[in-house]
């Protein structure tokens, strides 16, 4: 029989009890039962609960807005080269239709999801950039190919040209001043046309943009004569004002049609005199400073303070930037065409009263 020697059975306990209390007591003490916890479940794949595009559809140049919430991460990265990221968005500009995929991970596994960002193919705008000497250097300075840059740099489609305008290849005297534009624009419409030379009508109907400008000859601006008359060709004030007056109604009239002017080019000192560079002067001033107005379609490039620069009261073609004539320098050119190129975006996107004339 068991002989208890523990102090309650000497108290008259039964010893059954004890024996199982004493027992139970062994096995708490063992580390047995219920004393210790659980052990954790392994941890969940992430889950993605939404991912999404703000817009989802854009144009070229625009920007559109990731956002994402996501459970139980301990990293989340979008592919298309953004990698890792942290918050809960993302800006992203894509320059074509692009899908993306944010994958969420831990140590148990990962979870991805989509969304697609439509870019729209944007509107080709096309450029007639006319001139004649002066023009042409600027625009070997390397114009096309600073449009062509932008493009790739901004997903647009800004298709420049130029041409000889007008081009005398039907005997029209080789001419671009106020009095031609007048004749060739104004005078001439619809079906007609002097010379055979394109007249507004017909450039309108295949460019959105016509830039157009006049030889350094523009500057060499005769006294007043008193006579004024829109239909001479006098280099004079009063009928520069009425010709480009004239213009400006007709250029109204395509109001989905842009156009750029540039102030008329300016003689070197030693190709004119200050009285005539005087009348030049307030003859281009008169045409930023009135004859160009804000709200309309027609915006000015202002070549000639380019020019002037640093010249004597600014009346002349700066020597350091002339060929040796009234022509300007190639290295001037290439100076000048990213103004040129500026001035050009921001008319065509919608900056062209409030970005500077001289795109500088």
């Amino acid at each position: 029989m068991f002989e208890c020697s523990h102090s309650l059975c000497r108290h008259g306990i039964p010893s059954p009890i004890i024996l199982a209390g004493l027992l139970f007591a062994a096995v708490i003490g063992c580390g047995g039962g219920g004393g210790d916890s659980a052990p954790s479940p392994p941890p969940q794949p992430p889950v993605i609960q939404s991912f999404s595009a703000d817009p989802p559809a854009i144009a070229a140049g625009q920007s559109s807005t990731l956002s994402w919430t996501a459970g139980g991460a301990a990293s989340l990265a979008i592919d298309q080269g953004i990698g890792t990221v942290t918050g809960t968005s993302r800006v992203v500009t894509p320059t074509a239709t692009t899908t993306y995929t944010l994958t969420a991970a831990n140590a148990s596994g990962s979870a991805t999801q989509t969304v697609t960002v439509t870019v729209s193919s944007p509107a080709a705008v096309r450029i007639i950039y006319l001139h004649h000497s002066t023009g042409g250097v600027i625009w070997g300075g390397g114009v096309e190919e600073q449009v062509n840059a932008y493009n790739a740099a901004h997903g647009t489609q800004y298709q420049i040209t130029e041409a000889n305008y007008p081009s005398s290849d039907y005997g029209y005297p080789w001419d671009n001043y106020p009095y031609d534009y007048w004749n060739l624009w104004v005078r001439f419409t619809g079906a007609n046309r002097d010379r055979g030379e394109l007249n507004l009508d017909d450039l309108a109907a295949q460019y959105n943009v016509i830039v157009f400008k006049h030889c350094f000859p523009v500057s060499a601006v005769d006294p007043p004569d008193g006579n004024a008359n829109v239909a001479s060709d006098a280099k004079t004030i009063a009928n520069y004002q009425l010709q480009y007056e004239a213009l400006k109604a007709r250029m109204r009239q395509s109001p989905a049609k842009k156009f750029i002017l540039w102030t008329g080019a300016a003689l070197r000192k030693a190709d004119t005199n200050r009285d005539e560079a005087l009348r030049a002067k307030q003859a281009f001033d008169w045409v930023k400073n009135t004859w160009d107005e804000a709200g309309d379609n027609i915006f000015i490039w202002d070549f000639r303070a380019l020019e002037t620069a640093g010249s004597e009261e600014g009346l002349y073609l700066n020597d350091a930037f002339s060929s040796g004539d009234s022509h300007p320098s190639d290295a001037f050119a290439q100076a000048v065409v990213p103004f040129f190129v500026k001035r050009l975006v921001d008319v065509i996107e919608g900056r062209g009263d409030s970005g500077s004339m001289t795109g500088n």
